[in-house]
């Protein structure tokens, strides 16, 4: 059972509220119900790999269902990924059985492509465990989440025409330098609401990979990524998490979170095949815009 906080009123920006927020969600983290569960597993799974960022997204989700924040909800948030990260297992199992063959040493494109995705990962692995912390204390909030998603969508809105205008190199040309870059690149996703596909997507164009290309390397990464956090996730907030949501919301989430990111991932491929990346700039500006007016009128507090 967890403990409910009592709630102390104290001045914010000269007025009175009370701490911690939302109060009767507090204590260790903020339980949810099953159908909460499925909501957060949805919004996970539809958002994780488009450009449009799937922990902002839960971030906003949670207020919306008047889930409290903190530990237990940062870290349910991060731990549900994994449901997200079997969807790409499926569908790219031709693709990563390369991969495995060539840390074999049975295929050489496969390793050229498995020393891509490692040098890609560490940039952000070791800067993320470095700063988690600090990630959790100052950008796990609706105003940082706003100003990434406008910035975001700005920047894939003035650079649509040159998106739309490239070719591009195949996947299986990139190196480790060019992988790098993306790596770098992906670092800009661990401010909530960047995303980190956007990040690696925009890198991927900019060491000269085709639209298509890229995509398929931010999904890769993804795995690498995403599982890393999930697993780090787990490990350090495990016990927080199963007392605050339990085993069975968590199944709930990571499953929802599957299938809905199987039915994200396809539509994105077949969207991109005749479209542009100019409808998840304008979704992240109409986003940001929404949470700014509920900020700036006080519907929501900061």
């Amino acid at each position: 059972m967890v403990e409910l906080t009592p709630t102390v009123p104290i001045p914010v920006f000269g007025r009175c509220r009370e701490w911690p927020p939302n109060a009767r969600f507090s204590g260790i983290g903020a339980s949810v119900e099953l159908w909460q569960a499925v909501i957060l597993g949805l919004v996970e799974g539809l958002t994780e790999y488009l450009p449009v960022s799937s922990t902002g997204h839960l971030l906003i989700a949670q207020r919306v269902l008047g889930i409290r924040g903190g530990e237990a909800a940062n870290a349910y948030a991060i731990v549900i990924q994994g449901g997200a990260i079997l969807a790409v297992l499926g569908l790219y199992r031709d693709r990563l059985l390369r991969v495995v063959r060539g840390v074999l040493g049975r295929d050489p494109a496969g390793s050229r492509m498995a020393l891509a995705l490692v040098v890609a990962f560490i940039p952000a692995a070791v800067i993320g465990l470095l700063a988690d912390d600090a990630i959790e204390s100052y950008l796990f909030g609706v105003w940082p989440v706003a100003v990434a998603w406008a910035v975001g969508g700005l920047v894939l809105l003035l650079l649509e025409p040159w998106i739309r205008a490239r070719k591009g190199e195949s996947l299986e040309t990139i190196g480790w330098q060019a992988a790098l870059c993306v790596g770098l690149a992906q670092c800009a996703a661990l401010w909530p609401g960047v995303s980190r596909s956007l990040a690696t997507i925009l890198g991927g164009l900019g060491v000269g990979l085709s639209l298509a290309a890229a995509v398929e390397f931010s999904f890769l990464l993804g795995l690498l990524t995403l599982g890393a956090a999930t697993a780090f996730k787990a490990l350090d907030s495990g016990e927080v998490i199963l007392e605050s949501y339990g085993p069975i919301e968590i199944a709930i989430g990571c499953a929802v979170a599957c299938l809905s990111a199987v039915v994200a991932v396809k539509w994105m491929v077949a969207w991109l095949n005749h479209r542009g990346l100019a409808v998840f700039g304008w979704w992240r500006l109409i986003a940001a815009g929404v949470v700014t007016v509920l900020l700036v009128t006080e519907v929501w507090d900061a």
